[in-house]
């Protein structure tokens, strides 16, 4: 009976696995924003394909998603020399909810998602978008 358990276990495990990595990028993203935290906080998109992002925000104060271009980082506060590097961005009210589509990026890489509210970066508001090729 242990064994059986054991196998049955072991099975659903690699069943799981295997469904997690045929997933893969998505074009579809939900995002629920609340105090200081994207959830959930990464994400897997294929290059320059069109993204349809549904933005939550169940927090208290004004949100924005902000993705920064490839190798762009903010620093320790988001400031307006950050805005240059902002490769596109949505903003949400308290308590609402809104559904955004844009292009992901050519160049596959890691991109920084953050929130430009100010505070919001430095309380650890942020994400990783993960652009991979098609």
């Amino acid at each position: 009976m242990r064994r059986i358990r054991s196998i049955l276990l072991v099975s659903l495990l690699y069943l799981l696995s295997a469904c997690a990595a045929a997933a893969g990028p998505s074009k579809d993203l939900k995002v629920n924003m609340v105090d200081f935290a994207y959830d959930p906080n990464s994400f897997t998109v294929p290059a320059g394909q069109q993204i349809t992002l549904e933005l939550s925000n169940n927090g208290t104060a004004v949100h924005n998603f902000v993705i920064m271009k490839y190798g762009n980082e903010v620093v320790d506060h988001f400031t307006s020399q950050d805005e240059a590097n902002v490769y596109w961005q949505a903003k949400l009210s308290p308590g609402t909810s809104d559904i955004f589509q844009f292009t992901a990026p050519d160049q596959p890489g890691e991109y920084r998602v953050v929130c430009s509210t100010e505070g919001h970066f430095e309380a650890g508001m942020l994400a990783s978008l993960t652009v991979v090729a098609p």
